[in-house]
Formats: structure tokens, C-alpha cells, sequence
């Protein structure tokens, strides 16, 4: 499997993770994809983790999603089943406890734009488009998209860009809540690490908890999500 597809770099408390096939505007295929698990469940066992930036390499793409070169040829059915079964790669991103930034630039179409909704925060550029195309080419968001966009946006607006297709602009992504802030594309890397040491300067088992209780306690009731943040507020006391 080729290191060089997803790139892993330590800063102090916080790691940066780069898609790199920048010629390919960073579009996963199967050999990135098991890359990238390898990486997110190497973050998953590090508790000395305080943050995760994810970004795309080069100058014309977060991602623009899943490899449609490989589609009819590669992975097999059984290598798929495999791969989602044994390598659940938006399993593991959507239960990692430690903080995601998507750090975005440029296109994030179909799994590029899902992944980042798995993210906790998102910095964009101005030039930055996003998209669920996957309808116009006869099949349906596959790396969780029907389930967290609406999670994230208006369900209008999830209805609206999974069954047209049609890309949205960076302003009107803000606009309507998919990124937090639009900076121009020199400042992305500062402002993103910015935020990223703000929160690797709290403690780190209370942000953790945060996390949980938001993600855990949104698939519950009221009832049941008061009650989960009081077991996970009393353990982050008692750490």
C-alpha cells in the first residue's frame, strides 16, 4: 500500500493529514481509502492526540471524491464487501473522540464533501465548490451523506444538493451552515492551525466529552441526552 497517497505529519499535540493525489484532484481510490484508514485508526489508538487537521494536496482540490476511473474495474465485489466490512473507513472517522478540522480548498465533490461533514469544524476558501453528484451518474451518496448532511443543513437544503447534483459555492456553503469560515487560500494552513492549538490547549478530556455527548446525543431524546451528558461530564471531572 503507498504511504505517499495520504500524508501524516505530527505538530506537537495536533496532526495534519493530508489526501495526496493532487494530480487526480485528490479523488479516493482504493489504495488512498485503505491508506486512510490506516492513518484514522492510528489517530483513534493515540491518546496523546489533541486535534486533526485533514486537507488536500495541491492547488485545485480538497477532494473531488470517490475514483470513478476505477468503477467496473476496481475493487471486485467481494473487495469491496471486504473493504467496507473489515476497513470501515467512515466508521471509524465518524467515532474518532479527538476534534476534526477540514482544512478546504477547491473542489469537494461527493466523498470529498462527506468526508469533511464527518469533521467537526470546516475552513474554506472562497473559491471552494461543493457537490453530492452522486445521482446524476445513477447511484446514491455512499460514504454517509443522505444521513450527515441532513445532520449538519436544513433537510431542504441536504434534499436539495443530493438529488440535483448541482454544486454549491463557498459563500452560499457558509451561507447556509456547511463551513464555519471562508479565508482566503494563503491564510487557510495559519488559520486552520490557529483554531486547531485553541482547542489543543483545552483539556483534552473535557473537549472529548464534548465531542461525544454532541455526536452521541443527537440520535436520542432529551431525556436521554441529559443523561448522557451527565455520565460523560462526571467522567471528565473525575480525569
Amino acid at each position: 500500500m503507498p504511504d505517499d497517497l495520504v500524508l501524516y505529519d505530527r505538530e506537537g499535540d495536533i496532526a495534519w493529514v493530508t489526501l495526496n493525489r493532487p494530480e487526480r484532484l485528490n479523488a479516493v481510490n482504493l489504495e488512498m481509502r485503505d491508506r486512510f484508514w490506516t492513518v484514522l485508526t492510528a489517530l483513534r489508538d493515540d491518546p496523546t492526540l489533541r486535534c486533526v487537521v485533514v486537507r488536500g494536496a495541491g492547488d485545485r482540490a480538497f477532494s473531488a471524491g470517490a475514483d470513478i476511473t476505477e468503477f467496473g474495474t476496481a475493487p471486485s465485489l467481494m473487495e469491496a464487501r471486504d473493504a467496507r466490512l473489515n476497513r470501515d473507513l467512515w466508521g471509524v472517522m465518524s467515532r474518532l473522540e479527538v476534534p476534526l478540522i477540514a482544512a478546504i480548498h477547491g473542489f469537494a465533490y461527493g466523498a470529498g464533501m462527506e468526508m469533511s461533514l464527518y469533521c467537526d469544524l470546516r475552513v474554506a476558501t472562497p473559491e471552494s465548490s461543493f457537490a453530492l453528484p452522486e445521482v446524476t451518474l445513477g447511484y446514491i451518496p455512499s460514504a454517509g451523506g443522505t444521513q450527515t448532511a441532513p445532520r449538519h443543513l436544513q433537510r431542504s437544503d441536504s434534499l436539495r444538493m443530493a438529488t440535483s447534483g448541482a454544486p454549491i459555492s463557498a459563500a452560499e456553503a457558509h451561507e447556509i451552515g456547511l463551513v464555519h469560515a471562508l479565508v482566503e487560500r494563503a491564510a487557510l494552513d495559519s488559520t486552520v492551525r490557529g483554531w486547531a492549538e485553541r482547542i489543543a490547549a483545552t483539556p483534552p478530556a473535557a473537549v472529548r466529552a464534548v465531542k461525544r455527548a454532541v455526536w452521541d446525543g443527537m440520535d436520542r431524546s432529551l431525556a436521554e441526552g441529559l443523561a448522557l451528558e451527565r455520565r460523560l461530564a462526571a467522567r471528565a471531572a473525575a480525569s
